[in-house]
C-alpha cells in the first residue's frame, strides 16, 4: 500500500477513496481533508467516474475522528491551525453531502467524530460487525460537529440527542436499525464485495447485505424519547432522576462524567440544527463553535485528561451546569465577522 494518507484513484467507472493512516485509525488530519476534497471535484464533472467509494486501509477502524492533539494545541494558543482545518474539513462534508455522483462508504470498523462526518452525507453506508459507532464529544470537552447538529436530530425520536450528550457506543444491529448505515454486510464478505461494487457500481449492495440483527436498544427507545426531548440539560437531568429505573439513572450517571459546558453547547446546537434547512447553515453553526469551543478550558482539559495523560480524570470549568449561563452559549454561538464566517467554498 503507498504511503501516502490517502490514496486516490479511478477503479473501472468508480472513483475509490482509501483512507491509509491506519497506525491513527485514519484520523482525519487537513492534508487528508485536501487530498479528498480534490478527487472529489475532479470527479464531480467527469463522465468516467459514476459513483464514488470511500473505504480505508487495514482492519482496525474506518476513521476515529480529526487530528485532536493537533487542534488542540492550536487552540492552546490562537487556534488559526484549528480553524484552518475545520474550514476545509467542513467544506469536505458539505461537499459530500451536495455531491451529485452517488457516494458509497464502507465503514467497517470504529466510525467517530470526523468519521462520522465522511461516512454520514454518503448515500450507501455499509456496517459490519466490526463498525462501532460514537460521537464521544462531551467527554473531550467538545460537541459533536462535522454536521452532527443536521444528522444527530433527524435521527428517529430523541436518539440524536441522547447519542450526543452520552457519547453512547453502538453496534451494527442498532446503527442499521437507526438508519445511521443503510446496509449490513459481514466482513468476511467485504473483499467480494469491494469486487463487485467496482465492477457493476453501487447496487451490487443489494446482493451483499444480510440482516445485522436484533437491535440492543430497541427496548429503551420508548424511555430515550420521553426522557431527552427537552431542551434544558437541566430538565434531562430531572427526568432521568425522576424516572428512577436502573437504565435512566445510569444514563445520568454517564452525563454527570461529561462537560457541563458541552452538555450545554450540545444540545443547543442539536435544537437549533433540528430548525435549520440548509446543511451549510449548519456546517456555519459549527464552524462559529469549533474556533472557539477549542481555546476553553474544558477542551483543553478534556484532551489532557483522555488523550495526553490518559487518566481519564478531567476537572471541568464550570463543574455544574448551573455554572454554564445563557451569556456563555451565547458567546460561543455568535456569529463571527463577516469575512471570518464559514462558506462551502473558498
Amino acid at each position: 500500500m503507498s504511503e501516502s494518507e490517502v490514496i486516490t484513484r479511478i477503479e473501472g467507472s468508480v472513483g475509490r477513496i482509501t483512507l491509509n493512516r491506519p497506525k491513527a485509525l485514519h484520523a482525519l488530519n487537513l492534508g487528508m481533508c485536501e487530498a479528498m476534497t480534490a478527487a472529489l471535484l475532479a470527479w464531480r464533472d467527469d463522465p468516467a467516474v459514476s459513483s464514488v467509494l470511500i473505504d480505508h486501509a487495514g482492519e482496525r477502524g474506518f476513521c476515529a475522528g480529526g487530528d485532536i492533539r493537533m487542534i488542540a494545541e492550536s487552540g492552546a494558543t490562537d487556534a488559526v491551525q484549528a480553524r484552518a482545518f475545520f474550514l476545509t474539513e467542513y467544506r469536505l462534508n458539505h461537499l459530500m453531502f451536495e455531491y451529485p455522483k452517488l457516494i458509497t462508504a464502507i465503514v467497517d470498523g470504529i466510525v467517530m467524530g470526523g468519521g462520522v462526518g465522511i461516512s454520514e452525507p454518503a448515500d450507501v453506508r455499509i456496517a459490519t460487525e466490526r463498525t462501532t459507532y460514537a460521537m464521544p464529544e462531551t467527554g473531550i470537552g467538545l460537541f459533536p460537529d462535522v454536521g452532527g447538529g443536521w444528522f444527530l436530530p433527524r435521527l428517529p425520536g430523541e436518539t440524536g440527542t441522547w447519542l450526543a450528550l452520552t457519547g453512547a457506543r453502538l453496534k451494527a444491529a442498532d446503527t442499521v436499525a437507526l438508519g445511521i448505515h443503510t446496509h449490513f454486510v459481514a466482513s468476511s464478505g467485504m473483499e467480494l464485495l469491494k469486487t463487485d461494487l467496482l465492477a457493476t457500481g453501487p447496487d451490487a449492495v443489494g446482493d451483499h447485505a444480510a440482516d445485522a440483527g436484533p437491535a440492543p436498544l430497541a427496548p429503551y427507545r420508548e424511555a430515550i424519547d420521553r426522557l431527552f426531548a427537552f431542551d434544558t440539560v437541566e430538565d434531562i437531568f430531572a427526568a432521568l432522576e425522576a424516572d428512577g429505573s436502573d437504565w435512566a439513572l445510569a444514563q445520568l450517571a454517564i452525563l454527570k462524567t461529561k462537560s457541563p459546558q458541552s452538555l450545554k453547547v450540545t444540545l443547543r446546537q442539536l435544537r437549533a440544527g433540528r430548525a435549520m434547512t440548509d446543511f451549510a447553515e449548519v456546517m456555519a453553526m459549527e464552524y462559529r463553535l469549533g474556533g472557539r469551543v477549542v481555546r476553553t478550558h474544558d477542551f483543553q482539559e478534556g484532551v489532557r485528561a483522555v488523550i495526553v495523560d490518559k487518566d481519564n480524570a478531567p476537572k471541568w470549568s464550570p463543574t455544574t451546569l448551573e455554572g454554564v449561563h445563557d451569556a456563555d452559549l451565547d458567546a460561543l454561538f455568535a456569529p463571527l465577522a463577516a469575512d471570518e464566517e464559514w462558506t462551502p467554498r473558498g
